[in-house]
């Protein structure tokens, strides 16, 4: 290995090319940094390459496929349909390829330059970085750690290639497989479950929290569309042991009642990650983490150590890119000295499934044990025009208010549009929206946003496309 002779000097230096990094970097060029990003693999990061895009290219073609018996009751008749595992792998490497091309443009438009090497800091104001064949020093100014998360087998279970894997390797696969078992109670394992039943495999969840982090009548919903789908749920149970052997994957798991032993082709792991923070040397330079190796924030980004910043995954808080979005932004801001902050108390939460999932601010759970007097407004999809006649009927809508001052607290959705139509939720929320905000102005007919309508007004008796509550009868002396 080659070691350069000086130190180099930098103004910004941002380690991982991820949605938090690109971000941050793009963000400071336009505010006149000189900016050098360093990543060891591909430009866009997990989300880009092997997560969050690739995960709904599948969920999105398996979505198109299982919409194929509406078109006939349509009069749409397309002969002899069928899914191609192989074509579809090649439209999701150009969608992937496609994007990051796209960002490659933005950080050459920018002038931002990219080192292909492992970083790892020095002191305070220096970082290393190795390219295999190339050792450089560089002096910066600033740095932004943007390094991200990897998955994790649980203890006892080791990963096989092709049959005990994690979301991120499905794009590895040949064909669909004849069953799946997904384990996990994120939105990656419902996301998973779904796509691969509308592709046709036998599914089965294995999940320790049979509400998925979802409000509770979300959950109900989510676990009617299962039974009907012909999905296996295993609530509550846990992962105990599993080995591949030939074509087969042998699971074991416990559940409440029993231990059950699966064979299947495949098993997907979701929820289990840790931090890559483990190799950086942050813990030299005394960058707070928690025991996982996590990295502590501030609203502004900030570390324990002045001057270093961090953003997305492996900081502490959720696992999400619009997360990482968001602090990579503020980050870049602070640092060219604008007064930027972020909150996390409202993020939208969307699931990509069939139908897909939405939700932003508290359940009726979380609000009741925050001490709130709650009340709530729900809807059914079936009983939206548009819904009905697009043949995308599943799900509901609920509201959750406080009753005292008709604050809006939380917004759920389950069904056709959820996705889109969270923002809107987002917004209510940031502009502490009340019942009258949302129940005032016009809505669009027929469109699927007036099931937020009737949500509303179902809460105060107002619901027109509803039945009237019938009035518990009370005893008569």
């Amino acid at each position: 290995m080659v070691v350069g002779e000086f130190v180099q000097k930098r103004q910004l230096i941002i380690v991982g090319g991820g949605p938090g990094g690109y971000n941050a970097a793009i963000r400071a060029a336009q505010l006149g940094q000189e900016v050098t990003l360093i990543e060891k693999e591909e430009l866009g990061g997990v989300c880009l390459n092997t997560g969050c895009i690739p995960s709904k290219t599948l969920t999105h073609a398996a979505s198109q496929y299982s919409s194929m018996p509406h078109l006939k009751e349509l009069g749409i008749h397309t002969e002899a349909v069928r899914f191609e595992w192989p074509a579809f792998i090649e439209y999701q490497k150009r969608t992937v390829s496609g994007l990051q091309k796209g960002v490659e443009a933005l950080f050459k438009a920018n002038k931002i330059e990219i080192i292909k090497g492992t970083a790892t800091f020095m002191s305070e104001n220096r970082i290393g970085v190795d390219s295999g064949h190339h050792y450089e020093m560089y002096q910066y100014e600033n740095a932004i750690v943007a390094t991200g998360a990897r998955p994790v087998m649980p203890q006892g279970i080791s990963r096989t290639e092709g049959k005990i894997i994690y979301a991120e390797e499905l794009r590895n696969l040949k064909q669909v497989p004849g069953h799946v078992v997904v384990c996990g109670s994120d939105y990656i394992a419902i996301e998973t479950a779904m796509a691969f039943r509308n592709l046709g495999a036998d599914v089965s969840l294995i999940c320790r929290d049979d509400t998925f982090g979802l409000d509770e009548s979300i959950a109900r919903e989510l676990n009617r569309v299962y039974k009907k789908a012909k999905i296996k749920l295993f609530k509550k149970a846990e992962l105990v042991e599993a080995s591949a052997g030939g074509e087969t994957v042998t699971i074991t798991l416990q559940s409440e009642k029993e231990k059950v032993t699966l064979d299947a082709d495949v098993l997907v792991l979701t929820e289990r990650y840790q931090p890559n923070t483990n190799e950086l040397g942050l813990e030299f330079i005394k960058v707070t983490m928690d025991d996982e190796g996590y990295i502590a924030v501030n609203e502004y980004g900030e570390t324990s150590v002045p001057g270093i910043f961090a953003a997305g995954d492996c900081t502490i808080g959720m696992r999400l890119a619009s997360k990482a979005i968001k602090q990579g932004k503020v980050a870049a801001e602070r640092i060219a000295g604008i007064a930027s902050a972020y909150s996390l108390a409202v993020v939208p939460q969307v699931i990509h499934s069939t139908p897909p999932i939405a939700a932003v601010g508290l359940t009726e759970k979380e609000a009741r044990e925050q001490g709130y007097e709650v009340k709530t407004g729900q809807f059914a999809m079936g009983g939206n025009g548009f819904a009905s006649l697009s043949g995308q009927k599943e799900g509901l809508a609920k509201m959750i208010m406080d009753a005292k001052t008709d604050l809006l607290l939380g917004v759920h959705m389950m069904g056709a549009g959820a996705a889109e139509m969270i923002s809107t939720g987002t917004l209510a929320l940031e502009m502490a929206a009340r019942e009258e905000d949302l129940s005032y102005p016009v809505y669009a007919h027929p469109s699927l946003s007036e099931t937020w309508l009737e949500a509303v007004e179902q809460a105060t008796g107002k619901a027109i496309h509803l039945p009237p509550e019938r009035k518990k009868e009370t005893a008569t002396s």
